[in-house]
């Protein structure tokens, strides 16, 4: 069983930048692929990036040169970096984690097995 929670979300400006952390229980963090979702109000849970155990990163379009995902497994600690962010990047953002990961993160949310409780990210015009 794997816990995760959430942390570093709030009010910005259009143009600022919020780091995120998703803290993790557990032992085999390590072994685990991680990634970020976010979900904006009417809309579905979408996928933002992800890292694999071994590092290898993927990420939506919308983000792409905006937003960076990191991994500290001696913290058992995953970041989501967001700059230049916009209006239309507010959301609440959870973290995810994969048990069963392969070579490259999955961008498919029913891949995950574990979910923090999100945290609420608004980017004011």
């Amino acid at each position: 069983q794997v816990q995760l929670v959430e942390s570093g979300g709030g009010l910005v400006q259009a143009g600022g930048s919020l780091r995120l952390s998703c803290a993790a229980s557990g032992r085999t963090f390590s072994r685990y692929d991680m990634g970020w979702f976010r979900q904006a109000p009417g809309k579905d849970r979408e996928f933002v990036v992800a890292i694999s155990w071994s590092g290898i990163t993927r990420s939506a379009d919308s983000v792409k040169g905006r937003f960076t995902i990191s991994r500290d497994n001696a913290k058992n600690t995953v970041y989501l970096q967001m700059n230049s962010l916009k209006p239309e990047d507010t959301a609440v953002f959870y973290c995810a984690a994969r048990s069963n990961g392969i070579t490259w993160p999955s961008p498919n949310r029913n891949d995950y097995d574990y979910w923090g409780q999100g945290t609420q990210v608004t980017v004011s015009s």
